[in-house]
């Protein structure tokens, strides 16, 4: 009741109107989520985190609002009503369910996102990944940026925390060792999502999608398709095929999921250990063997 409570004084002094109700929704492991109802009639979407860095939901509110910026036929975003140093405070949006339909329209959106570029690989400050800092000093490269900035931070910090093997580590560190000849022909950045699970879309009862909780930078576009392989989403054929009709796919993407896979396996290794780190082990042993193979085919 205190936590609700403190939660609708934030919102008031937010957007400068009444809430006359709360109520507790699904949410991730790193926020509460609440639902608002305002003295106006509109209800809206609370993300509260007592004790935040000063910079986590501000840094949120920009990466959603660059996501937004992508252009007409971008994928869609919900309106930022209002941040502060404790919450962030967005449209409330009805869920509905995943449809092929809806799965379509988010890769054709999805692949407008990404076309329309970024500046460079990383950002103009560095992020959160979940709750984790992440940083994003820009590179002219993409495989320098990913070893450096999304790959190895996080190898540390789980095998520093007894998440990670030797053996797994030893094994991702070889393929870091040779990462241009695992990262596949060169892209220029793409502004990407940086999060996107399946969890992080709304599948809106309009029926446009919307994403969410991102740590977007510019990076390579097939990170956001080889997360949503991760951990299953709806439909997830279809949403690929309308993607590649717009924005086609280089060839052999599939061969690089695990590589970009990396990069999220290693952050829930460091954040909620379990089996992430051996599920990175292998990811990093199934690339170094499928060069071995390939190399071996070259050579004969």
């Amino acid at each position: 009741m205190a936590r609700q409570a403190s939660i609708a004084q934030h919102v008031e002094e937010l957007l400068g109107t009444a809430v006359v109700a709360t109520n507790p929704v699904a949410g991730g492991d790193v926020c509460v989520a609440t639902r608002a109802r305002l003295g106006d009639g509109r209800s809206v979407f609370v993300k509260a985190r007592p004790g935040a860095p000063d910079d986590f939901f501000p840094t949120e509110a920009a990466h959603l609002e660059w996501l937004a910026s992508a252009g007409e036929g971008a994928a869609a975003i919900p309106v930022v009503l209002g941040v502060g140093q404790e919450c962030l405070v967005l449209e409330w949006l009805e869920a509905g369910r995943p449809t092929p339909e809806a799965a379509e329209q988010l890769g054709q959106a999805l692949a407008i996102t990404h076309r329309s570029g970024a500046a460079s690989f990383g950002g103009p400050a560095d992020g959160y990944i979940g709750a984790l800092p992440q940083p994003n000093e820009p590179a002219d490269r993409w495989p320098e940026f990913y070893a450096r900035n999304r790959v190895e931070p996080y190898l540390r910090t789980a095998f520093n925390r007894g998440r990670l093997r030797a053996d797994d580590a030893n094994a991702i560190c070889a393929v870091l060792d040779h990462i241009d000849d695992h990262a596949g022909p060169p892209e220029p950045p793409a502004r990407i999502h940086g999060d996107l699970w399946s969890g992080n879309i709304v599948w809106a009862l309009d029926g446009e999608p919307r994403l969410v909780d991102p740590a977007a930078h510019g990076g390579h576009r097939e990170t956001d398709l080889a997360m949503l392989a991760l951990f299953g989403t709806p439909h997830l054929d279809r949403l690929v095929a309308a993607y590649d009709e717009v924005f086609p796919l280089a060839d052999g993407w599939r061969d690089r999921v695990a590589l970009h896979q990396l990069h999220p396996l290693l952050t829930h290794a460091a954040a909620f250990g379990g089996g992430y780190g051996a599920r990175a082990g292998q990811a990093a042993r199934s690339l170094t063997a499928a060069l071995a193979t390939r190399d071996a085919a070259t050579e004969a």
